[in-house]
């Protein structure tokens, strides 16, 4: 089997960093969707259109609105909410101003899961996460998520950067 190349390599550094941060990235996931199900009931999916909608002042967004808050397609935000009404978490009303339009609304159920959800997913990020860095590293990953942000310019950053 031969390595595949690209023309362009990484050095034996940079492979082994990445592949460092990648699987560390990974595995956090991993390890808060695995406690967020078992204390909490609902998936990391769940959660974070969940949190989306708590946020929201109306408790109430269209699709598209939630795909970009979260960096996910529409089509898969319509699919997750598809699966979260049938538990009464969320419910589609129609947008009386645009009859095309769909709010997706947050239901008591659908609260009543997200706050249960939201002080140990605090805990979770903070015990896996925060209480593993000192003060300097915090200062330096904010720096370099900064950059790497600024770099790729996803949607919803442009949005939050942008004048009002």
């Amino acid at each position: 089997m031969t390595a595949v190349t690209t023309g362009v390599e990484l050095n034996p550094d940079e492979k082994e960093l990445w592949r460092s941060f990648y699987v560390m990235r990974r595995q956090l996931e991993v390890t808060l969707e695995r406690r967020l199900q078992s204390d909490a009931g609902i998936s990391g999916a769940d959660y974070e259109i969940l949190i989306a909608l708590a946020n929201e002042p109306t408790q109430r967004l269209r699709a598209g609105q939630i795909g970009d808050i979260i960096g996910w397609e529409k089509s898969r935000v319509s699919h997750q909410i598809s699966r979260m009404e049938q538990r009464e978490l969320v419910k589609r009303e129609e947008c009386g101003d645009d009859a095309r339009g769909v709010w997706v609304v947050l239901t008591e159920d659908g609260n009543r899961a997200v706050l249960n959800a939201a002080a140990d997913r605090a805990e979770a990020v903070r015990q896996y996460f925060f209480d593993v860095l000192d003060d300097d590293e915090k200062r330096v990953l904010a720096a370099i998520s900064t950059k790497v942000l600024d770099t790729i310019n996803p949607p919803i950053c442009s949005e939050m950067n942008s004048p009002a």
